[in-house]
């Protein structure tokens, strides 16, 4: 579930939910957005999966700027792989955000 927007560089932004499903035999990034769950798995190579989420986060983007927060107690190797990818996700999506503004591509209103 998505936390109520936050105040960013002077804009709102709705901040989601990320956490990292452990298994026996794999483990699996999990983003929360707008009640849809997108997973990444993260012990397989998969890169057309990969391709699929993002365009999902594009589409999703376009109707307003977000990010990820992790949500996960466990420092272990997954942890980190994580954090570090939801670092980078959330620069993608921030720059993305922009160039979708400057070219006039949101189906946001201006106020």
């Amino acid at each position: 579930m998505a936390k109520p927007p936050s105040v960013k560089e002077g804009k709102y932004m709705a901040t989601h939910n990320a956490t990292i499903e452990r298994k026996e035999n794999s483990a699996t990034l999990k983003l929360a957005l707008n009640g849809t769950v997108l997973d990444i798995l993260l012990t397989e190579d998969k890169p057309n999966d990969v391709k699929s989420v993002f365009n999902k986060l594009l589409g999703q983007l376009k109707n307003g700027e977000f990010d990820f927060n992790l949500s996960d107690e466990k420092e272990d190797l997954y942890h980190h792989i994580c954090k570090e990818y939801i670092t980078q996700l959330n620069t993608e999506l921030k720059s993305t955000y922009k160039e979708l503004q400057d070219n006039g591509l949101l189906r946001l209103k201006n106020k």
